[in-house]
């Protein structure tokens, strides 16, 4: 898995890379919680449940279904009271950042791969290309040595590319706005 860190740096960046009014702090934390909270499967090492089941690591949680269900389930609580429009985009950028989960950690180069057609198919899958590191489970497992190389390895290939599709997407909206303007 990527660390959490490079999955809230993910859903960060979607949501700051609108500049709509409605990303707010609120909007934010929810899309980082959807980011990260698919790695809540973890728990399921301590009631005996192995990696590669339905409700394993990299299992449902981190699913197409699962960000489709827990982004709708958000937008209802959360923004009930909100036009179509707003409930829409809230939903899109909810689901784009739990389904980011599973897509950065088909990127890393451990693991059993992610099932992202569970319930319906537990086919694991990583993506052909896997340059990130994967990162240790557990937060004590996290702060050594090999937490620095996770964390060299998703700067490179994680934050720098985030960071360049965020300046770039925000120039061209400048670009936009100002040819718009003329």
């Amino acid at each position: 898995m990527a660390s959490a860190f490079s999955h809230a740096l993910v859903a960060l960046a979607m949501g700051k890379v609108s500049g709509h009014p409605v990303m707010d702090l609120r909007a934010l934390g929810l899309g980082v919680l959807c980011a990260v909270l698919p790695d809540i499967d973890v728990i399921g090492f301590g009631y005996g449940i192995q990696y590669g089941d339905l409700w394993g690591h990299r299992g449902l949680t981190h699913s197409l279904v699962f960000a489709v269900l827990l982004s709708a389930g958000l937008v209802a609580v959360c923004y009930r009271r909100e036009s179509g429009a707003v409930r829409a985009g809230m939903g899109l950028y909810l689901f784009l950042c739990a389904a980011s989960h599973g897509i950065l950690d088909a990127l890393t180069d451990g693991g059993l791969g992610v099932a992202f057609f569970s319930p319906f198919d537990t086919t694991r899958y990583f993506f052909p290309v896997r340059p990130v590191a994967v990162s240790p489970i557990g937060i004590r497992e996290f702060f050594n040595e090999q937490g620095l190389y996770v964390l060299a390895s998703e700067a490179k290939w994680i934050w720098l590319p985030t960071a360049a599709l965020f300046v770039t997407f925000r120039a061209l909206k400048v670009v936009c706005v100002r040819i718009n303007a003329r």
